[in-house]
C-alpha cells in the first residue's frame, strides 16, 4: 500500500512538473496587485534614496577639516527637513501640475488623490520624488563648506527645493516642453545631479575660495585643509553606492509585470558596474599621473560613474555600463584639475562629480538608446544648466549683497563649528 501511495504521489508531481500550466503564460497581474507592487517599489526605493542623506553627511564630514564637521552635520539634517516641507508645500505641484508641453505647474500644496487606475499610491510617489529633491540640495552643501553661513545656506536650500529644482524637473519628468522635445534623463544625471552641481558652481563663484586655498603658486591645498576622516568618507561613498540602487531602480516606476522586474534587475547590474568602472579608472589614472593611487579620486570616481549611468541605466550592455562609468570617473579627475586652474574652491569635488559627469552621462544616452538623439539631449542639458546656474547666481549674489553669505576671516580661522554651531565634532584639531 505504501508503495502504491508513493508511486501515485510521484506520478502527480511528475505531471505537475511536465505540464504547462495555463496561469504561467500570463505575465501581468490584476490592477490592484500592480498598484500594491508599484507602491511598494516607490516606498522601498524611496527609503533607499533617503539613506543617501547619511551617505552625503558622512562623505562631506570626512572630506572637510575637523573644525568644520559639526557644521556639515547641521547643514545635512537641516536641508533634508527643508526639502521635505518645501516639496510638500508647492514643489511637487510645480513639477507635476505642469500642462503637457508647458513650462511651470501650480503653486499648490500636495494632496492625495490616490486611485487604482493611477497604478500606485500618490503618497508613495510624493515620497519617492521628495528624496530626489533632497539629494539635489545635498550636492550643494559639501562644495561650499568651511566658509558659508548656515542660515543663508538654509535660505538657498528652501528656494532650490521649493522653486528652482521643481520647475526644471517638470520640464521633463512632469511632461513639460523638454519631454515634448524628446529629451531623456531616466533617473536624473542632469535633472538631479548636474542641477545640484550648477547651483553649487554658482555659489562657489560668489562665495570665493577658503582663506589660503590658492595662496601658493602651485595651487595645492595648504596643510590646514587636511581631510578629517578618510574612513568616514569611504563609508559615506559605500552608503551612497547602496542608495543608488533605489535611485536608479525605482526610476523604472513600476514592478507589476515580468518585464518591469527584469528591467530593474538589469538596472541594478549596470548601476553597480558603472560605479566599479569609475573606481578602477581613477585608480589607474592617478597612479599613472602621480605615481600614487589617490583614494579620494577613487571615491569620487565611484560617484562620477554612478552619476554618469543615471541618465540611462537600462539600455546599455554591462560592458557599455563599465565604459560609461569609467569615462565618468576620468571626467572627475580632469574636472577637478580644471576647477583648480580656475581657482574655484569645491571642498568635496561635488561640481566635477555631479555636474561634469552628469553632463557626460546625459549626452551619452543616444549611444545606447536608439529612441533618443543628440540634439534633444544637448538642448535639455544646456536649457536646464543655464536656468539653474543663472537663477542660482542671482540668488547667491542678492544674499551676498544684503545680509551676507560668508563668515568673517576670524570665524573662518576658528572654524565653522565654533563660529556657526557652537558644538565641536572632535576634541583634537588639525
Amino acid at each position: 500500500m505504501k508503495k502504491i501511495s508513493y508511486c501515485l504521489t510521484l506520478a502527480v508531481f511528475s505531471l505537475i512538473l511536465v505540464a504547462e500550466p495555463s496561469f504561467s503564460a500570463e505575465s501581468k497581474v490584476g490592477a490592484e496587485t500592480q498598484y500594491v507592487f508599484n507602491t511598494l517599489l516607490f516606498l522601498i526605493c524611496g527609503f533607499l534614496v533617503m539613506f543617501m542623506a547619511p551617505g552625503f553627511a558622512m562623505l562631506e564630514s570626512g572630506m572637510v577639516s575637523s573644525k568644520s564637521v559639526a557644521s556639515i552635520a547641521t547643514k545635512n539634517i537641516g536641508l533634508f527637513a527643508i526639502a521635505g516641507i518645501m516639496f510638500w508645500l508647492g514643489g511637487y505641484n510645480l513639477a507635476y501640475g505642469i500642462p503637457e508641453g508647458g513650462y511651470i505647474g501650480s503653486f499648490l500644496p500636495w494632496s492625495d488623490a490616490s486611485k487604482v487606475d493611477t497604478g500606485y499610491s500618490d503618497g508613495s510617489d510624493w515620497f519617492f520624488q521628495m528624496v530626489f529633491c533632497a539629494t539635489t540640495v545635498s550636492i550643494v552643501s559639501g562644495a561650499l563648506a568651511e566658509r558659508i553661513k548656515i542660515w543663508p545656506f538654509f535660505a538657498f536650500a528652501a528656494l532650490l527645493t521649493g522653486l528652482i529644482y521643481p520647475i526644471q524637473m517638470g520640464w521633463q519628468w512632469g511632461g513639460g516642453w523638454l519631454a515634448a522635445a524628446g529629451f531623456s534623463d531616466f533617473a536624473g544625471s542632469t535633472l538631479v545631479h548636474a542641477t545640484g552641481g550648477a547651483a553649487a558652481l554658482a555659489g562657489a563663484i560668489v562665495l570665493g575660495p577658503r582663506l589660503g586655498r590658492f595662496a601658493s603658486k602651485s595651487d595645492k591645498p595648504m596643510p590646514g585643509f587636511a581631510n578629517s576622516s578618510i574612513p568616514l568618507a569611504t563609508i559615506g561613498v559605500f552608503i551612497l553606492w547602496f542608495g543608488w540602487f533605489g535611485f536608479n531602480g525605482g526610476s523604472q516606476l513600476a514592478l507589476g509585470t515580468v518585464d518591469d522586474a527584469t528591467a530593474i534587475a538589469k538596472i541594478f547590474i549596470n548601476t553597480n558596474l558603472a560605479a566599479c568602472g569609475g573606481v578602477i579608472a581613477n585608480a589607474l589614472i592617478t597612479r599613472f599621473l602621480t605615481g600614487k593611487t589617490d583614494v579620494i579620486m577613487m571615491l569620487n570616481g565611484c560617484l562620477g560613474g554612478l552619476v554618469a549611468i543615471t541618465a540611462e541605466p537600462l539600455a546599455p550592455s554591462p560592458g557599455a555600463a563599465i565604459i560609461i562609468g569609467a569615462i565618468g570617473g576620468a571626467i572627475v579627475v580632469l574636472g577637478s584639475k580644471l576647477l583648480i586652474k580656475l581657482k574655484i574652491d569645491d571642498v568635496v569635488g561635488a561640481i566635477p562629480v555631479h555636474m561634469f559627469a552628469g553632463i557626460w552621462g546625459t549626452l551619452a544616452v543616444p549611444i545606447t538608446n536608439a529612441d533618443t538623439n543628440f540634439g534633444s539631449q544637448f538642448l535639455g542639458v544646456i536649457s536646464i544648466l543655464a536656468f539653474v546656474f543663472v537663477v542660482s547666481l542671482v540668488v547667491w549674489k542678492v544674499m551676498a549683497l544684503t545680509f551676507g553669505i560668508r563668515i568673517s576671516k576670524e570665524a573662518e580661522q576658528k572654524g565653522t563649528d565654533v563660529a556657526e554651531i557652537g558644538v565641536t565634532a572632535y576634541a583634537i584639531r588639525d
